[in-house]
This record gives structure tokens, C-alpha cells and sequence, in this order.
């Protein structure tokens, strides 16, 4: 674990298998951070490449901005890592909103960009929901982890409860993270004009409401492969071998996947 000074912010960072001649960079979700890849997607992807994992700002271990969470601002911290860590063209792999911020740095900087695998990637919200537009709703963050703890059987205990709760009525109280949001709510009409190059796997859930969202990917991304696996949006830790197995052949150079 290492701090990197990123847009004037400590930035949590993670890298596996520096030696290896390629370099993957993983992207969290928005409210999660780098766990979610770094307990079993990761590791077996550091067996041949070099992986890069960062908490993006406001979450896990990375500093709290006041600002700054809509999709360009956030896509700026990933460009200046890879650019502290002298890294010139990498693949990447994104979950949910760590998907735009891929797919946004293949529009930008496609100098920088290799292969691009998004993972389970909603259309971006036009509007807040109406109970969240006045103020923190714990109820609705309950409701959220009750409905993560049924579909990955992992039930967070109360400790966590009150970190999850505390840091997330911070975001919400005391930065613009959700007034960001719907900064985004353009970003898909913006990949489907930019007629993007970049080989894409596209990765969903059979069972989550995100599919119209792959379904436009794919038919606005013309070089991509869209696959729908068991699970729901929290996929990454439902079927991680399932995922595992499609970013490796994705990955592998030579079409020699390992498993």
C-alpha cells in the first residue's frame, strides 16, 4: 500500500507483479473501493500482469475532496497516476461507475489506453432519487447493504455499518458528490459520438438492471464483445471466477487463456 500525491490528494495505492511486461489498471465502483478486485480478481490477474489498484478520492483509504466526483474530474486522478507511476499506455478494467471513468479516459487520452473491459456499467442517473435530495437517508444505505448482504452472503458487521454510515452521510453532507452525479447524465451519448476503437469486453450480470446499459455499449463501441454471467450487480463478488476467466482470454495476448 502506498500514498501518491494525486491533484493535491493522498490517493491509497496498490500494484502486484511489477515486473510484468503489461500493466492492468482496476477501477472501483462508486460508494466500494479497491476490495472489490483486490481479494480475488486481482491476484489472479498478477500471475502475468502488472495490476494497479487506487481507492478513488472519497472512498477506502484515499483522501476526502470537497469536490470533484463527476466523471472528468475523477477519469484527471486516474490520468495523473498513471502518470506518476510512469506508466504510458495501459489496458483497464472498470465496475460500475469505475466503467465511465475508463471508457472516459479511451475518449481523452486514447494514447494512454489499451484494451478496455467494463464491468457491470448502469446508465448514468438523470436525477437523484426524490428521499436524497434533501438530505442523508440511512434508511436508504440500510436498504442498500441489506440488499448487497443477500446477494453475496456477506453480512457486514457492526463496526463497518457505522464507517459505511459515517463516511457516506459525510459525502453526502459535506462534498458535492451527489450534485456530480448528475453531471454525468450525458456521459453515454459522449462514448456513443466518440465511435471509440479500443477492443472492449463488456462484462454484465444476468440478473442486474444494468443490461440495456451493456446492450448500448455494445452497439455503440464497435470493436466489443458483450457477455452476461450469473449474478447481479455485485457480480465482482458473486462470480469472480467467471469474471476472472473472461478479462484473462480478454488480456492474453497470445489467446492462451489459463483457465
Amino acid at each position: 500500500m502506498t500514498f501518491l500525491k494525486i491533484n493535491q490528494l493522498n490517493i491509497n495505492c496498490v500494484e502486484l507483479n511489477k515486473t510484468a511486461s503489461e500493466t492492468i489498471v482496476m477501477v472501483h465502483g462508486m460508494l466500494t473501493n479497491m476490495s472489490v478486485f483486490y481479494l480475488k480478481i486481482a491476484p489472479k490477474l498478477a500471475e502475468k500482469y502488472h495490476v494497479v489498484l487506487y481507492d478513488m478520492r472519497g472512498h477506502g483509504l484515499s483522501e476526502i475532496a470537497s469536490s470533484g466526483y463527476d466523471v472528468h474530474s475523477m477519469s484527471k486522478d486516474l490520468w495523473e497516476l498513471l502518470d506518476v507511476l510512469g506508466l504510458e499506455k495501459v489496458h483497464l478494467v472498470g465496475y460500475s461507475y469505475g466503467g465511465y471513468i475508463a471508457l472516459n479516459t479511451a475518449i481523452h487520452h486514447p494514447e494512454k489506453t489499451d484494451k478496455i473491459a467494463i464491468i457491470d456499467s448502469p446508465t448514468p442517473i438523470s436525477t437523484l432519487p426524490q428521499h436524497l435530495q434533501k438530505e442523508y437517508d440511512p434508511d436508504f444505505f440500510e436498504q442498500h447493504v441489506r440488499q448487497y448482504s443477500e446477494s453475496t452472503q456477506i453480512m457486514p458487521s457492526k463496526r463497518r455499518m457505522e464507517k459505511f454510515h459515517k463516511l457516506n452521510r459525510y459525502l453526502f453532507e459535506e462534498t458535492s458528490i451527489f450534485n456530480d452525479l448528475l453531471l454525468n447524465s450525458d456521459f453515454f451519448d459522449k462514448v456513443a459520438q466518440a465511435h471509440l476503437l479500443n477492443e472492449t469486453l463488456l462484462l454484465y450480470a444476468d440478473g442486474s438492471d444494468t443490461r440495456e446499459a451493456g446492450e448500448f455499449l455494445h452497439r455503440h463501441i464497435s470493436n466489443s464483445h458483450l457477455f452476461f454471467g450469473d449474478g447481479d450487480h455485485n457480480i465482482p463478488i458473486q462470480n469472480p471466477d467467471w469474471l476472472i476467466e473472461k478479462l484473462y482470454d480478454f488480456f492474453d495476448s497470445t489467446g492462451n487463456g489459463i483457465l
